[in-house]
């Protein structure tokens, strides 16, 4: 920080040019992108010419389906280029909203390199390790048929693997790096309009996740047609095409280990930095939220971009390719058993899902329009309804446009029907998510009666909004787990009736059904990512907005926005974790499967009467209250050091309340930063060596006691009692976060005394306890459940 800035005898910086210290001395540009910028245009212009030739070409070797993938896709990436040009085209506002956002962009930048370059050595390492472990695992009766040696199944996983964590690292990179760029631009678009406003925040939320979801699709679909052609899939000795998306299980694994890193370290950074700026400056100092006078404000602006967008992102993106990938392999798994003689429309069908989303979700997203004369919002204009209006265009054209790709994938001679009952299944996913949406919005948002509940039950004090809180989270389980049940088993029977047999005479399509389900509720993640993104810009440009010292007019369009923005990302998050319940029952159904096919025995059930099986059980249940609790635990000790430092502050220059001294940003960054980075390792570590260790010592005892299968039992019933108990404590922890969030907003509009009551105060501290239970806690919980289900699929052989 320059001198002039330390001093106390400059006056009030109130009346002089507002400045803010840049946290590091230049921008921050990923190797890749600065290779790239140093190819002359031209050189990379043929280049990527002669890729995507080259790319047309394998995928019309593959399937005439690849290619409709990989051609919505691309047209996809040129949309979210518009959208990029049509965000940064406007204006970034006066000249300390510029600065402040620099601070933010570096801050986050700076942040994101060490994180994720902590990430990608962990990455390497566990390559290593799944590279060793597969080449003295035994191979499957697939492989050997199809002449797949070890060390050719090694290089695959593992390449598979590393794309799919370099792939979710760039997908976190992506929503951060939109969003650094966006929030100063709506802050400036918030003193003119908030149509404009919100328009700008959606379209740059909407960047991000068509590049997201289209790079998961593409990315599956590269693995698939390569592997397709490399390995001279369906030719006479090679491997069967219903076997190859087994091959592409590494690709999900690595998204879930990078989505589980950058969702903890992201959401301690975020919120030790809310919290500590909370708990001083709100709480003991009666400062508003924001405050340019806060030490830690920066901190808790910058975390808003690496927990909420460079996480999130990394999480939509692993949650998508876990769904595909689960579905594929349940397709072919389903064609097989059927002999249906050509499988490539079960197995592909994901990829045709989900190239439709980036269509109708890009109709969503422009649907939202600036409209003349668009002032202050008022009744008329609620930013969650115009939201609302795009999501329900998006669910619309989504029903439509799955029953279209039923017919076309999955119709087949054996049951002509069959279509049908796959279309209903996608029906139900589809309402499945649009009443998880409605559920979430009604337990969070503050035009509803739990929230005002819980706002009113702060006027008696901060222990009976805690009460309130608690159980307005225990409560808010219940809808989502039956509304979850209904959709597994309606789909499931509309699967099973759908006229698909094996050999045998018995129906086969449940499963397939309930991956059609998953299919339909994320068919429009796209414009859900959308509406998650745009809450932590409108939450960083109202930041912005009270650091610059902009009329209370603009923050007062900035605060509805924000408020806004909270709802959207707990509905989002309930979403999240509904599909997330669903993918991790697919993934457990085909890590079934490959421990049968492994072991050359039918292992379709699980005996939780067994005394071992249970105790895998209990264990499974135990790592998600351990891992939720040390996750806590984290955000609370980072907390306690920001706390420390902004009170040192307040101490040390107390010319600070007084506009004469600056605080030190960079500091309170700094201590968030290498706290993050420290406290993310040991939960992280936690998830995944539990299931390999598990399955190990239970292998060794299974060998001992005649029981050969005991490992992959006790992993099995790990797992399944984890992904029930992590369900239910997901949604708590995001629904009570929520909750207490936007109670604290509901008070600030002047409700029961209005900012600095005492009941301002509870709320405050209601809210201080929800932040590390919806941004650390609660989202690093369905990312777990995931990747505990593809983690048990990768080292299936381990287990036997």
């Amino acid at each position: 920080m320059d001198d002039d800035m330390e001093g106390g005898s400059l006056g009030p910086y109130q009346e002089r040019p507002r400045s803010f210290p840049n946290m590091r001395t230049k921008p921050y540009t990923p190797l890749i992108f600065r290779l790239l910028m140093r190819i002359n245009t031209r050189v990379l212009l043929v280049l990527l010419i002669l890729g995507l030739g080259v790319l047309f070409y394998i995928g019309a070797i593959t399937s005439p389906i690849i290619v409709f993938v990989y051609a919505v896709c691309i047209v996809s990436f040129f949309v979210s280029i518009y959208l990029t040009k049509w965000v940064l085209s406007k204006d970034e506002g006066p000249p300390e909203m510029v600065q402040i956002s620099e601070a933010i962009r570096d801050g986050a930048e700076g942040f994101f390199r060490t994180q994720y370059g902590s990430i990608s050595k962990m990455a390497v390492l566990l390559g290593l390790v799944i590279l060793i472990i597969y080449l003295l695992r035994s191979t499957s009766p697939q492989q050997e048929s199809s002449g797949l040696g070890r060390a050719a199944t090694a290089y695959i996983t593992v390449a598979s693997f590393l794309l799919g964590a370099i792939c979710s690292g760039i997908a976190g990179y992506v929503g951060m790096w939109v969003s650094v760029r966006a929030n100063v631009r709506v802050s400036s678009a918030a003193r003119r309009s908030a149509r404009e406003a919100l328009q700008i925040a959606v379209r740059a939320g909407g960047f991000s996740a068509l590049v997201v979801v289209g790079m998961a699709v593409l990315g599956i679909a590269i693995l698939y047609s390569t592997f397709y052609v490399w390995l001279g899939v369906d030719s006479t000795g090679s491997m069967k095409i219903t076997d190859l998306p087994l091959l592409l299980v590494g690709y999900g694994f690595g998204a879930s280990f990078v989505a589980l890193f950058a969702q903890l370290g992201g959401g301690i950074y975020t919120k030790a930095a809310d919290v500590g700026a909370d708990l001083v400056g709100k709480v003991e100092q009666g400062i508003p939220e924001d405050d340019p006078r806060n030490p830690a404000v920066i901190a808790d602006l910058v975390g808003d971009n690496v927990g909420d967008c460079a996480a999130r992102g990394a999480d939509l993106f692993e949650s998508i390719a876990a769904e595909i990938i689960s579905a594929m392999i349940l397709g072919g798994t389903m064609a097989q058993r059927c002999k249906i003689e050509d499988p490539s429309g079960f197995i592909l069908f994901p990829l045709v899902v989900h190239s439709f989303d980036l269509v109708i979700s890009s109709v969503g997203i422009f649907s939202i329009r600036n409209t003349r004369g668009s002032g202050a919002i008022g009744v008329l204009e609620d930013p969650m309804a115009i939201l609302q209006k795009g999501y329900s265009i998006t669910i619309l054209l989504a029903v439509v446009t799955f029953g279209l790709s039923t017919r076309w994938m999955l119709y087949t001679e054996l049951a002509p029907s069959a279509w049908q009952n796959f279309a209903l299944c996608g029906l139900v996913g589809i309402i499945t998510a649009y009443l998880f949406v409605c559920i979430t919005k009604y337990y969070t948002d503050y035009k509803h009666e739990p929230v005002r509940t819980l706002a009113l039950a702060s006027s008696t004090g901060h222990g009976t909004n805690i009460i309130a809180g608690v159980s307005l989270g225990l409560e808010s389980t219940a809808l989502p787990v039956l509304v979850i049940s209904v959709s597994i088993i309606s789909a499931y029977w509309l699967g099973q009736t759908s006229g698909l047999v094996d050999e045998s005479g018995s129906p086969t399509g449940g499963l397939f059904g309930t991956a059609v389900a998953t299919m339909g509720m994320l068919s429009t993640a796209a414009y859900v990512l959308t509406m998650d993104m745009f809450g932590p810009i409108a939450d960083n440009a109202g930041g912005i907005v009270e650091m610059s010292q902009q009329p209370e007019s603009v923050r007062e369009i900035t605060d509805v926005l924000d408020a806004v923005g909270n709802t959207t990302k707990a509905t989002t998050k309930g979403f999240a974790i509904g599909s997330a319940a669903l993918a991790s029952f697919l993934l457990f159904s085909a890590y079934m499967d490959e421990v049968g096919s492994f072991a050359h025995v039918k292992f379709h059930q699980v005996d939780i009467a067994i005394p071992e099986v249970f105790i895998g059980g209990l264990l499974g249940s135990m790592l998600i209250f351990l891992f939720s609790a040390w996750a806590c635990a984290a955000v609370g000790r980072s907390a306690q050091e920001v706390v420390n430092e902004v009170r040192r502050q307040f101490i040390e220059r107390p010319g600070i309340m007084d506009y004469k001294e600056k605080p030190d940003y960079g500091r309170c960054v700094s201590i968030v930063a290498s706290a993050s980075l420290r406290e993310m390792i040991k939960p992280g570590v936690l998830a995944i060596l539990s299931p390999i260790v598990v399955g190990i010592v239970f292998r060794v005892l299974g060998y001992y006691t005649g029981q050969p299968l005991l490992g992959a039992k006790v992993v099995a019933s790990m797992l399944m009692f984890a992904t029930v108990s992590g369900i239910l404590m997901a949604l708590f922890l995001n629904t009570a976060g929520g909750a207490w969030d936007n109670a604290k907003k509901y008070i600030e509009t002047g409700a029961l005394g209005g900012k600095g009551s005492e009941c301002h105060k509870a709320a405050v501290t209601g809210d201080t306890v929800g932040d590390p239970f919806k941004d650390t806690a609660g989202p690093s919980l369905h990312v777990l459940i995931k990747m505990l289900a593809t983690i048990t699929l990768v080292m299936a052989p381990v287990f036997l």
